[in-house]
């Protein structure tokens, strides 16, 4: 059974992540989606807790993916969940790059190596700071992000 790993902020998850975790979930046997904290992003919309919850809600649809959370390293948590696989997914060339030296890191202290999942065009421009951004000034975000994602910006931004 080959087991990857796809990590990230989440905050909060949107359709281009979802897209990643379906073609993950037709090319691996099981995907671990892992929210974690990531201190060079600052201060977070929603905690982790709320994250897993709402990325278990929006891929509740997919049987071979499991969602947890994190605040070690990605590669010890790959470890820990014996993932052969770390899976990262590509927007634009600037994402390779940054990502490219983030899996030779990862393969170098820890053997495990990365693959890249380009996202479509319909969904490269998607980022959840952008989303954030959007919802905070009452922007419609609903057509950008899974239905619970987007009752539960409403919710915390008090919109309609």
């Amino acid at each position: 059974m080959t087991v990857v790993l796809y990590p990230g902020s989440f905050d909060p998850i949107h359709n281009g992540h979802l897209e990643i975790v379906g073609t993950a979930s037709r090319l691996f046997d099981k995907v671990i989606v892992a929210a974690m904290r990531n201190p060079q992003k600052g201060d977070t919309l929603f905690s982790l807790e709320e994250r897993q919850s709402l990325i278990e809600d929006s891929l509740s649809h997919l049987p071979n993916v499991e969602v947890t959370m994190f605040s070690s390293l990605v590669v010890d948590l790959a470890k820990e969940v014996g993932a052969h696989f770390i899976v990262k997914g590509l927007r634009a060339v600037s994402d390779f790059e940054s990502e490219l030296q983030m899996a030779q890191m990862n393969k170098s202290v820890s053997g495990v190596d990365t693959l890249f999942i380009p996202s479509t065009s319909g969904s490269s421009f998607l980022a959840s700071r952008l989303i954030r951004e959007i919802a905070r000034f009452g922007g419609d975000v609903s057509n950008m992000v899974p239905p619970p994602v987007a009752a539960s910006l409403k919710e915390q931004y008090g919109i309609g």
